[in-house]
């Protein structure tokens, strides 16, 4: 502490488990700053992910589905994560079976651009599918 104190900086504890405790000579303000510049050029270069949603109707049409498998594409290829979902309004959740066979149909049809991260499951009036790209 006294050499801390004559060079007029502050005395930090590293490591309070070891036999003797572990402390180091140094500007602890400017320590901090440097911590947090180094955390925050870390998460800079961390890779964002973003999901984009393509929504169907249990009976969409094949010219909508090809259209819409083609967006699909566009965003694997981009390297977006892809939520497909199949949205029941009314009674249509009586075609439950539709809905799923449409995902699992894009599912095949994507196989190239990307696999398959969460199967087809059914929440609410909603049944979701999650595809993430290829590396």
């Amino acid at each position: 502490m006294r050499i801390a104190n004559e060079q007029e900086l502050d005395l930090v504890e590293i490591s309070p488990n070891a036999d003797p405790p572990v402390c180091k000579v140094m500007d602890y303000k400017k320590f901090l700053y440097e911590q947090k510049k180094r955390d925050k050029a870390l998460k800079s270069k961390a890779t964002k992910v973003t999901i984009k949603e393509i929504r169907f109707g249990p009976n969409t049409d094949d010219h909508d589905y090809d259209f819409k498998k083609k967006h699909a594409e566009k965003f694997l290829k981009e390297g977006a994560k892809l939520k497909a979902f199949v949205f029941f309004k009314g009674r249509s959740i009586i075609f439950k079976e539709k809905g799923q066979i449409l995902l699992l149909r894009l599912a095949q049809d994507l196989e190239e651009y990307g696999k398959v991260e969460q199967m087809p499951r059914l929440e609410g009036k909603r049944m979701t599918m999650f595809i993430s790209p290829r590396k």
